[in-house]
């Protein structure tokens, strides 16, 4: 439910059957507060009309019909009676003196009048009769002669329940939040396939043109990707076959040269020049393996720690000092030979500087962690970062006697990058440096 809600799709429609919901809520509110205001208006109207004819009838009526002529125009909500008691003698406020003077207007009578009006809360009857809400009351008191009061007692009734508005209002919001998922899919579907193929596109996959499908909007930014996945691919192919072809070139002058250095007399220049060729050699065989690294392999199914386990082993073959603390199996999807590559740098960078090696594989529910502690001297922490550009090597703990032309770091973290990991350098606390590599894991669905 929260990934639903974490979706275009999801707060689309949460939105939007909220705004729904709550605006029904505010015009019911203000239906229901203009609407009470003119019924009250009428429904005092109504009752001055009533108590004022009931009135007039009882005074044209001898005293012996009083009660029986009362009974006749009593109903359940308005009922009247004669009372002996004076009625309550409190002070009226001003909505009820303002009845009061209504009553006195409407009737005109002659006699003299003492009206009174007292408004309270009750527990009133609702549908079939029964007292089970609070109603207002209105009790009006006049007085027909000493000793002799005509009470006029309206209990407002209880308005029915909004069942009709609740169902209406959920109904409205039903359609309205299936109409919102129409259209967010409209718009979430072909912008999920935009951030698919641009993250394809960070990979490093020949991603093909996306459909351009949806609002113009979308299909405006569909159609600028594609050209730009264009230019993109085409850029990479340029300078990939740029690289590689001064690449093969320099091999040419430098096996001329190095066939030339032999037959130099001097030995100590002889050395020097032989050493320089082959630091030249190194590099060129070094840019080679960047262009190799560019993306060309099909993704498979792999074990990645038995692929960390089969490193180590050759490694250890050749007599590194190597400990595997793995167990278990890490399936993912990959490119394994680039994968490959990536470790091994790591784990060379690590016993070619740091003696003694271990490496370990952490899982959690996202990424599988290939762990590589050594026990050399670290990196200072301002140039952990620095070391991933191409061609830096640290003279401090990486001499130019140790070779490699400071590629290994930069092919290393281009391809985990590319598979949607990455690889990162840190400082162990009792010495020597951690290096991981970063590998997402396989959704399984």
């Amino acid at each position: 439910m929260t990934r639903w809600l974490s979706t275009l799709r999801g707060q689309f429609v949460v939105i939007t059957a909220a705004a729904v919901i709550v605006s029904n809520l505010v015009v019911a509110l203000c239906f229901e507060l203009l609407h009470e205001r003119a019924l009250s208006g009428e429904r005092n109207a109504s009752l001055v009309a009533r108590v004022a004819a009931v009135a007039d009838l009882v005074v044209s009526l001898p005293e012996r019909q009083h009660n029986q002529a009362l009974r006749a125009v009593s109903s359940l909500f308005l009922h009247y009676t004669i009372a002996t008691a004076a009625p309550n003698s409190a002070p009226m406020e001003d909505d009820e003196r303002a009845l009061a003077l209504q009553v006195r207007t409407a009737e005109q009578a002659a006699r003299p009048q003492d009206i009174r009006v007292h408004k309270f809360s009750e527990l009133g009857r609702g549908p079939g009769g029964l007292r089970h809400h609070p109603s207002d009351v209105t009790e009006i008191a006049q007085s027909l002669a000493p000793g002799r009061w005509l009470i006029a007692r309206y209990e407002r009734p209880i308005p029915p329940q909004p069942h009709g508005m609740l169902i209406a209002g959920l109904a409205t919001a039903l359609l309205t939040g299936a109409a919102a998922a129409w259209i967010a899919g409209r718009v979430a579907r072909p912008l999920s396939a935009l951030a698919s193929a641009a993250d394809d596109v960070a990979r490093g996959r020949n991603v093909p043109h996306l459909e351009t499908r949806g609002p113009a909007d979308l299909k405006r930014a569909a159609e600028a990707f594609n050209t730009m996945s264009d230019r993109v691919r085409r850029t990479l192919e340029s300078h990939r076959q740029l690289l590689s072809a001064v690449g093969h070139d320099l091999r040419t002058p430098i096996s001329a040269m190095r066939i030339n250095a032999e037959f130099v007399t001097d030995t100590d220049l002889r050395d020097r020049l032989v050493r320089n060729l082959d630091e030249l050699q190194s590099l060129t065989e070094a840019v080679l393996a960047a262009v190799r690294a560019v993306p060309g392999e099909e993704t498979r199914r792999i074990d990645f720690a038995a692929l960390i386990e089969s490193i180590c082993a050759d490694l250890a073959d050749l007599g590194n000092p190597i400990e595997i603390e793995i167990a278990g199996t890490a399936p993912c999807r990959c490119r394994p030979n680039e994968i490959r590559r990536a470790l091994r740098n790591l784990i060379e960078n690590a016993v070619r500087y740091g003696g003694t090696v271990r490496v370990s594989l952490e899982m959690d529910a996202d990424n599988y962690t290939a762990v590589i502690d050594d026990n050399g001297p670290g990196i200072p922490p301002d140039q952990l970062e620095r070391v991933f550009e191409p061609f830096v090597r640290l003279e401090a703990s990486r001499s130019s006697a140790t070779g490699g032309a400071g590629l290994g770091l930069t092919l290393a973290r281009t391809i985990a990058r590319e598979h949607g990991g990455d690889v990162t350098l840190e400082n162990r606390g009792g010495g020597g440096l951690r290096a991981k590599l970063i590998l997402p894991r396989e959704k399984m669905s």
